[in-house]
């Protein structure tokens, strides 16, 4: 379920400016999404006086007591502008979309998900509504959309109207910011947490958050989802999930097995593996990236790891590390620690080989010249923070929908001593800084709210195949996991990207033209295809 790792509670708050990017073939900074004119960041109690008595587990349209939320219409308008996005906007329609704050108990209040739509551009071939996330947990679907109008430009964008929305707990949804700017600069910059570092962070959510925090689940947006598809007037959901919108479609595809149309996964993740043990693999996926990168490094001329490719990697960890002990001051007046600092550097793998450039530039003005600011603007940009000190306005909503999702069971005793020798094992030189912080990412073992969701095995029951798209070298979502998920879904096909860096759409035409045939015309993809990365 987690996408990024380098550091401890990594809120995803710019992945759907970094997914566009991904889609576009190149990297992109942080940014605030354009809010859809109506929202609401509260629940509020339903007008009606009595309603039918609900399922305890929700039956979607079928169920009575969701009738109206399903046959609701959305009522479009212009996108309220941020000035901030550079883009043009004009052609984008939001909306709010209301769905149950419980949906055990749709009576007892509701919530408005933020939407945006970009309409086909041909609308006479239109096919209907493609639904988008670009991962996180906490990317926002319609700053994916607000902040890159062309990102599906051609074909797809010709014949679909492009969705974007916002997850419970995420940008124009109820969006969970625990912590004031001035405490997450400290939370976040810290070398030395301590045993209270999880529960400052739970208290200050509980406290702002107790009537949203247990409903922000990622079962409950695929439910969100299921109504979105119904008042956008489709038959079946089409769908492109990223990272962990991977995990969000396979739920989807769980819960409205008869609902699922063409739908793809790309960055995959296995819903049937606990947190910790996804956590030891991801890390290992860094660690096997970083080497790669520090590899390339020493072949070039400006490279500040020397030139033995064997050494290059633990040079740069035991730098990183060091800054524990000696952390560098920047023209900015804040202290770049060892956790900032390797959050910027593994940031900065998502992106694959055209993203070394630049990290290899910023570590070495951290190493030769002892200045810290391009590192310390990688990871600004990672967490959501902008030039003037703010933070995301969701930037609590990894931890939160984590902590949802049933990630509250930790292992004690002698089974975390032996996930900390595995996670050592695996990954020494990117767990080292703060192993038990790598190992509980996102802490949530003193959570306020304890999820009943388990690790479980999905299959898929639909009568569409599910592509599933993987990339050989992906650090935040190792290609064993694609393997996996495919397997589990059992109908599926595994579309394959060789190289490094994040997802695959975005970064290999041939990935992309093998994707859109399937989306516009149902041709699905031959099992065993390798695509190179352009």
């Amino acid at each position: 379920m987690i996408t990024r790792t380098p550091r401890r509670a990594l809120p995803a708050a710019v992945a759907a400016v970094a997914a566009a990017a991904l889609l576009a073939g190149c990297t992109s900074g942080g940014g605030t999404a354009a809010a859809p004119a109506t929202t609401s960041a509260a629940a509020t109690t339903p007008s009606a006086t009595t309603a039918p008595t609900p399922t305890v587990k929700p039956t979607g349209a079928a169920d009575p007591a969701l009738k109206a939320f399903y046959g609701q219409q959305l009522a479009w308008g212009p996108c309220a502008k941020d000035a901030r996005n550079e883009a043009d906007t004009s052609a984008l329609q939001c909306a709010a979309l209301k769905v149950p704050l419980d949906y055990t108990a749709p009576a007892t209040g509701t919530l408005d998900v933020a939407v945006v739509r970009n309409p086909a551009t041909k609308p006479d071939q239109r096919i209907g509504s493609l639904l988008i996330n670009p991962g996180g947990p906490g990317g926002s679907g319609v700053q994916m959309v607000t902040f890159d109008p062309k990102g599906f430009d051609g074909p797809v964008h010709d014949r679909y109207d492009i969705v974007g929305f916002d997850p419970r707990g995420t940008a124009g949804t109820s969006p969970l910011n625990c912590l004031d700017d001035q405490t997450r600069d400290g939370w976040l910059d810290t070398d030395q947490a301590t045993a209270d570092h999880g529960k400052q962070l739970a208290d200050a959510c509980q406290a702002k958050y107790t009537q949203v925090l247990p409903f922000v689940s990622t079962r409950n947006s695929a439910r969100d989802m299921d109504v979105l598809r119904a008042a956008l007037g489709d038959q079946k959901l089409s769908y492109l999930g990223l990272s962990y919108g991977t995990y969000l479609g396979s739920l989807y595809a769980e819960e409205f097995p008869d609902k699922v149309g063409r739908v793809v996964l790309d960055g995959a993740t296995s819903a049937s593996t606990s947190l910790i043990q996804h956590n030891i693999e991801q890390q290992a996926g860094f660690e096997r990236a970083l080497k790669a990168f520090a590899a390339d490094c020493v072949t070039k001329d400006a490279c500040s790891l020397g030139k033995d490719p064997d050494q290059a990697a633990e040079k740069l960890a035991a730098f990183l590390d060091g800054l524990k002990d000696k952390p560098l001051k920047t023209e900015k007046g804040r202290t770049l620690t060892s956790s900032i600092a390797w959050t910027g550097v593994l940031s900065r793998l998502y992106g694959g080989e055209k993203a070394w450039t630049g990290l290899r530039n910023s570590i070495g003005w951290a190493m030769v010249r002892g200045k810290g600011d391009y590192l310390l603007d990688l990871a600004d940009g990672y967490n959501g923070r902008d030039k003037d000190g703010h933070y995301s306005p969701s930037a609590d909503a990894y931890t939160a929908i984590h902590c949802a999702d049933g990630a509250t069971d930790a292992p004690a005793g002698e089974a975390l001593q032996a996930a900390l020798t595995d996670l050592a094992a695996k990954a020494p030189l990117v767990s080292r800084h703060d192993p038990t912080a790598a190992l509980f990412d996102p802490d949530c073992r003193i959570w306020p709210f304890r999820a009943t969701e388990k690790p479980h095995t999905i299959k898929s029951a639909a009568a569409t195949p599910i592509v599933v798209v993987g990339t050989t070298g992906d650090p935040a979502t190792p290609y064993a996991w694609a393997e996996k998920l495919t397997a589990e879904l059992g109908n599926a096909v595994l579309l394959s990207r060789d190289g490094e860096g994040h997802t695959g759409y975005g970064a290999s035409k041939c990935i992309r033209a093998s994707v859109d045939a399937f989306l516009l015309d149902g041709t699905v993809p031959a099992a065993g295809i390798h695509c190179p990365t352009d």
